[in-house]
């Protein structure tokens, strides 16, 4: 290249420098005085050991404010009670509980649906597995994972998210004296409003993996199986089986939350030989589980019914609720399918409440339910 253009080149280069970084030079003050600024309100933090990559990134930013966690244990992050941080950390934790387990007993899932949409194929639990398998192979039993794991992650984040608020609210709107004297209807009233939403939130995942489990041939999965379904029955069909999801879920949910905050208090005080503020968040764990699991029985029971609708519904196209009940008969309404979902929503409810609450207490908050302490 010539001299004179080669000049030319670095002259061009060096202005281009100049005009780009300029603005960012006439900004350095301001960009100090932000910073600044943001240094003074960060909380002072006595030294602590360093925390995991993943403890780290979500220690930043705007989770790291206020609370304690357990009178046994210091905490090891701050979040506010009750603030916006609190709820959006409560959603996260509902995220994990709920997608991660109805993803891990998909193959009990994909029995119980086709147990209860063609009995006469399919006619108990162990024979709904040899069939399943001798049809499709192992990878049958993971039909429909995905919405699975999405409807669910979605739900789990209103119904644990919106719980958490609506309980403190409706706590408020009651006044202190009240709400300690009704608290069984708080939390009823709490966690019916968060499953009204969270159902909204899982119609559309739960229309397409019941189809993709129950019809054989109909789609691999999400991908193909939702695109499929609103060309066949629109996007309104998506939604066609909501009410008797409500039916289903906010029953199923009122149990869920109910006979879990009741029973870990009756656990803390029948149980239990110390508080639950001298209990080691190991202890408190194990107590979240099997008040959960002692709840999920009798969720399994309460929303069985409405289980078989919903199931019916979306694998057959045009039928409605009083067809299914027509069809089934109110006793199989009731039991068919009952014992495997027992198992399934036993399990799936105290690996939730376990999971949950140890999110919680990874984040620095106490483990969900109120206590009455022991009379000396």
């Amino acid at each position: 290249v010539p001299l004179s253009e080669q000049s030319a080149l670095f002259a061009s280069a060096s202005l281009l420098r100049y005009r780009l970084l300029t603005p960012f030079t006439e900004m350095a003050p301001q960009l100090s005085a932000v910073s600044a600024a943001f240094a003074t309100m960060q909380p002072k933090q006595e030294a602590a050991p360093a925390p995991s990559s993943f403890s780290a990134a979500l220690n930043t930013g705007v989770l790291g404010k206020m609370v304690a966690a357990s009178a046994a244990e210091p905490a090891k992050r701050k979040i506010e009670l009750y603030s916006n941080e609190y709820y959006w950390t409560c959603a996260a934790g509902g995220v994990a509980s709920c997608g991660l387990t109805h993803m891990a007993v998909t193959p009990l899932d994909v029995v119980k649906c086709n147990i209860q949409t063609n009995p006469a194929k399919y006619k108990g639990i162990s024979n709904g597995f040899k069939v399943l398998v001798s049809e499709a192979g192992v990878a049958g039993l993971f039909r429909g994972w995905v919405p699975t794991l999405l409807g669910y992650s979605a739900q789990g984040a209103c119904k644990f998210g919106l719980y958490e608020y609506f309980k403190k609210t409706y706590s408020d709107m009651a006044g202190e004296e009240l709400a300690k004297k009704y608290q069984s209807a708080i939390y009823l009233a709490g966690s019916a409003s968060a499953e009204f939403f969270a159902d909204i939130a899982l119609c559309p995942f739960e229309a397409v993996k019941v189809k993709v489990q129950t019809v054989p041939g109909f789609a691999r999965g999400m991908g193909d199986g939702l695109p499929k379904f609103v060309a066949q029955e629109g996007v309104a069909g998506l939604f066609k089986g909501i009410k008797p999801l409500w039916g289903r879920q906010i029953p199923y949910t009122m149990m869920k939350f109910g006979a879990f905050e009741n029973t870990v208090q009756a656990l803390y005080k029948y149980v239990v030989p110390k508080p639950k503020s001298e209990c080691t968040k190991g202890e408190q764990l194990g107590v979240s589980f099997a008040a959960g699991y002692i709840a999920g029985v009798f969720c399994a029971v309460v929303s069985h019914p409405a289980d078989n609708l919903v199931s019916k519904l979306n694998a057959q196209k045009g039928a409605t609720a009083g067809d299914i009940i027509k069809e089934m008969g109110w006793y199989a309404l009731f039991t068919r399918g009952l014992g495997l979902r027992i198992i399934m929503i036993g399990t799936l409810t105290g690996l939730q409440w376990g999971i949950y609450d140890a999110f919680k207490v990874s984040m620095g908050l106490p483990t969900t339910g109120s206590v009455e302490e022991k009379k000396k």
